[in-house]
Formats: structure tokens, sequence, C-alpha cells
């Protein structure tokens, strides 16, 4: 969903947009995910390894896709749980991503002005797939996921004629730190984990 970040400043026209200021010198060894969340940066902007990731913007797949999920996950989420989109999640001292949705604990939930919630407290972290964004979806992301020991994780891709969702479903091996896929889902998502859940991805169509 977006490119990483360089030292160089932006082009002229996007300082414009931005008053005339430069983004800051990443230091020697990356940003620490205390100095992120004091930097002014454009909304939904990622740290991974220490380096600035940025969203470019999206189709509309992926809005319906969050939409349809964020919906259906809230459906029988149970009272001990909650579903939020686009917070950023703490994984270690140099990454701070922002997955698509999380189902998190509720007691990770402190208030209002919460910017951020800690992986101890994720139960599950979905990405939907951007053009731009393959290789951070399909393996940066699910690998420091898992080594965080988030439990679970999806995978939404577009796909087939009309250009449905398809759900890849992984669960953490609590030895290996790494995660195993559990299904591949099309036109129905119906689990047990990390609690019942069933939901018509066909229903896209009428968002």
């Amino acid at each position: 969903m977006g490119g990483t970040m360089t030292a160089e400043a932006l082009p002229e026209a996007s300082q414009s947009r931005r008053d005339d200021s430069k983004w800051p010198v990443p230091p020697p060894d990356g940003y620490t995910v205390d100095e992120f969340f004091t930097l002014d940066l454009p909304p939904h902007a990622e740290l991974i390894d220490g380096s600035l990731v940025f969203v470019s913007p999206q189709r509309e797949f992926h809005t319906l896709v969050m939409d349809l999920l964020v919906n259906g996950l809230r459906v029988h989420v149970p009272e001990h749980l909650r579903v939020r989109r686009e917070m950023a999640v703490v994984l270690g001292k140099r990454n701070a991503p922002e997955p698509d949705i999380v189902v998190v604990r509720a007691e990770g939930v402190t208030d209002r002005r919460q910017t951020r919630y800690e992986a101890a407290d994720v139960l599950l972290a979905v990405e939907v797939v951007s053009p731009d964004s393959e290789d951070r979806d399909r393996d940066t992301k699910p690998h420091k996921y898992a080594a965080a020991g988030i439990p679970h994780f999806w995978r939404v891709e577009m796909d087939g004629e009309h250009d449905r969702p398809v759900v890849w479903t992984y669960e953490c091996d609590a030895v290996s730190g790494t995660y195993a896929p559990t299904g591949v889902h099309r036109d129905r998502l119906k689990l047990s984990v990390p609690y019942d859940i069933d939901i018509d991805l066909t229903a896209i169509d009428r968002l």
C-alpha cells in the first residue's frame, strides 16, 4: 500500500501541499517506535524495520472489502474482543505496521485517544493486498506478525472474473513461530477461530 521512505525531500508540488515541509531524515539505524509516533506523517504511515512506508491511493475493492470484513467480524464478536481497522500494532523496537483490520482483546483498548495496540493484545491481523504492497502483505508483514506471536492472520486478494475477495487464512505454530495455512475461502468465510465467524464474501456485490 505504499513505498519505503528515503531521506530525500518531497517534490516541490508535494511540499506545497504540506506547507513547504520536508520529511525528516531517518537516523542511521532507522527510526524506533517511540520516535515514529512523534513524527508528523501522512495518515496510515507505517514503520517497517526502522523505515517509513507510506500509503498509496486505494482501489474501491480495498475499501469495500474492509467494510465487508469489519461488519462481518462484528456480528458475533465476543464481549472480550474488539474489531478495529487501520490501527498501528507495535511488534518491536523498530516495527509498527498498520494492519487493515485487527481483532484485539478489550483490555488492550485503553481510551479513544489511543494510537497503537501491542502485539500481545492482537488475536487476528488482516491485510488486504494492493498492487504496490504485494511483497509486504504476502511476505514481510506475516513473518513479522507470526514472530510477534499474533495467533491468526488473513490475507485478502481480488480474484476471479467478478473481482471478489478470496481470503487465505493462517494460524501461528507456537513451536516454529511461523504461520501455517489453514484454508482458502471464496464466496463464504466460515471459521471457528479466533471465534465463530460466517461472512458472505459475495455480499461485496451489494455494497
